[in-house]
């Protein structure tokens, strides 16, 4: 379902749900970050998406990772906990969500990388080359605080 972004902009439609919702950093043994190109909006991103009925956060990660990247991981920390209100997604079935995701850190099991029906590339990307990737700048501030190696999880 495609979808548009907006970030502190006024004239972003008002919020109309709040989908509980998880990202993932997945980095290799060479430090490279996994991300994906995403089916709805084009842009580079982390794997994440909705938690569902019956599941943990724990689970959520590692199913949304394995669904959009063909990746097994686990859950190893916390980069922080995402709620801006000002940070929306409209999507064409007239669905606004405010953004509330808790992003994690995870350690990569194995599998074999594969697009999916919402990811059109993945790769593993060397950090200094992420600046050069087409990414919203509520995902680029997941990945700075990753590599920001913060003693504390960002809250906000």
């Amino acid at each position: 379902m495609p979808r548009v972004d907006y970030l502190n902009d006024p004239n972003a439609p008002q919020a109309n749900s709040i989908v509980p919702a998880v990202s993932a950093i997945v980095p290799d043994s060479d430090g490279r970050i996994l991300l994906i190109r995403r089916t709805d909006n084009d842009y580079w991103s982390i794997p994440g998406g909705g938690v569902e009925p019956g599941e943990s956060v724990s689970q959520a990660v590692t199913r949304e990772v394995r669904e959009e990247t063909g990746i097994d991981c686990e859950v190893s920390g916390l980069v922080g906990i995402y709620s801006n209100p000002d940070r929306v997604a409209a999507y064409d079935d007239g669905e606004v969500r405010q953004e509330f995701s808790i992003c994690f850190v995870t350690r990569m099991l194995g599998g074999t990388m594969a697009t999916s029906r919402e990811s059109s590339e993945v790769r593993f990307v060397p950090a200094q080359d992420i600046p050069d990737y087409d990414m919203h700048p509520s995902i680029r501030l997941r990945v700075q605080h990753y590599l920001e190696s913060r003693s504390t999880p960002y809250i906000g």
